[in-house]
């Protein structure tokens, strides 16, 4: 069964560069203890790291920070070439205290496992030279050495070998193409104001809603940013409607044959969940 992979959206990501993946590296969080907190660190620019998954106890699940197509930031100059997971525990666990989270070691192997198959990613561990030395597999944070800033987890306790025979044990086949995107369903909330107003750039009207003044209307930004995050488009989810947003709303409306405007009305809304991802 695929994990489910809970979005908790960063503006903390960067291109690859390029670069193709060659590393699943596995990291501690050394704070947060669930993906929604560890998800709130990241979504704080002033923080200036991320991840591209966190990793709880909650089983089969995952939250997704950054996508897999993008660089996240918390392995240095490493960051180009690695699928990074963030567990949310500590570098100076024992054996046992892993032993007594099943359910994050299963989610860890099962994120591994989806990882290499996406990425073509044999998933085989490597050494600290092999993993510094452009090998291609899997690694700790600590096996990057400097070149990955320096830090030592996961650990001595991480029982990584049993973890990568549980991802050996349930990887699917590779796959040498992406994955497209799931078609949505038709549905989705409806839209959260009155038929004349909208959502867009801070404006005297009295019908915009912009976000930028907190309250409903940044949640309601918010949920619109978040679908569009969802099909696939690279927008900032941080419920205030600016240019970006305005300039991703224009390409939606083109795409999907409505009324170019830039303005997130009810059709343009709808159309968020109720047509397909192109």
């Amino acid at each position: 069964m695929p994990l489910d992979r809970v979005p908790y959206p960063t503006a903390n990501y960067s291109s690859r560069g390029g670069a193709a993946v060659s590393l699943i590296v596995v990291h501690t969080a050394e704070g947060a203890t669930n993906i929604a907190d560890l998800g709130a660190w990241f979504a704080n620019p002033a923080s200036g790291v991320s991840s591209h998954v966190g990793i709880d106890d909650t089983a089969n699940t995952v939250g997704e920070y950054v996508r897999r197509d993008y660089k996240a930031w918390t392995a240095a100059n490493a960051n180009p070439v690695a699928v990074q997971a963030e567990l949310c525990a500590f570098a100076a666990w024992t054996p046992a205290d892993w032993d007594d989270h099943p359910d994050m070691l299963a989610n860890t192997a099962a994120w591994i496992a989806e990882e290499a198959a996406y990425f073509g990613i044999p998933i085989v561990k490597l050494s600290a030279d092999e993993a510094q030395g452009g090998g291609t597999g899997v690694c700790q944070h600590n096996d990057l050495g400097s070149w990955g800033g320096g830090h030592w987890d996961c650990g001595p306790g991480f029982p990584i070998d049993d973890v990568l025979a549980m991802a050996a044990g349930s990887s699917p086949p590779p796959t040498p193409a992406p994955t497209p995107p799931p078609v949505p369903a038709p549905g989705g909330p409806p839209f959260p104001y009155p038929a004349a107003d909208y959502l867009g750039q801070p404006s005297a009207d009295p019908h915009c809603h912009s976000g930028y003044y907190g309250g409903v209307d940044t949640t309601n930004v918010r949920t619109w940013q978040a679908r569009m995050y969802d099909r696939g488009w690279a927008i900032d989810v941080d419920g205030m409607y600016g240019p970006g947003s305005e300039d991703i709303c224009r390409q939606f409306q083109a795409e999907k044959g409505l009324a170019v405007d830039g303005l997130v009305g009810p059709s343009t809304w709808q159309a968020a969940w109720a047509t397909p991802v192109t």
